[in-house]
């Protein structure tokens, strides 16, 4: 099984001071599925914990990804073409790159887990594979 992560998530595992923090860190430690991060995910995560926490954190979250903690995977050539489709789809939401990435990268590893706080949006967008999407940690 495959859990996507978006960038909340990722921020909140290396800022203590975030109240998510430790359903965070309960829920990577415990996972036995493989972490998806998506590529554009990474440099929106680099840029906000940098800073709202600090360098550290930062360097931090890249160990972990360099120890292959979390996977990080780039969209194909192809999948560009669905994320222009998406956007075009649900424009109105405001989704973006990383989010939309997050959408592709489910469908490619035929997965509707994703770890999110994006509630609004990832309850409002549909799984290319049809069906909805678990968002952890609320439905837990």
């Amino acid at each position: 099984m495959t859990l996507v992560v978006d960038t909340g998530p990722l921020v909140a595992s290396v800022d203590r001071r975030d109240p998510r923090h430790r359903d965070v860190a309960r829920i990577v430690r415990a996972a036995a599925e493989r972490l998806v991060v998506p590529a554009p995910v990474t440099a929106e995560v680099d840029y906000l914990v940098r800073g709202r926490v600090g360098a550290e954190p930062a360097r931090l979250l890249l160990e972990d990804m360099a120890a292959e903690r979390y996977e990080v995977v780039s969209l194909e050539a192809h999948e560009h073409r669905l994320v222009a489709d998406l956007d075009r789809q649900y424009g109105d939401l405001g989704l973006g790159l990383a989010d939309l990435s997050v959408v592709v990268l489910a469908r490619r590893f035929d997965t509707r887990r994703i770890l999110t706080f994006d509630e609004r949006d990832f309850r409002a967008v549909r799984p290319l594979q049809g069906g909805a999407f678990t968002l952890l940690p609320a439905d837990r």
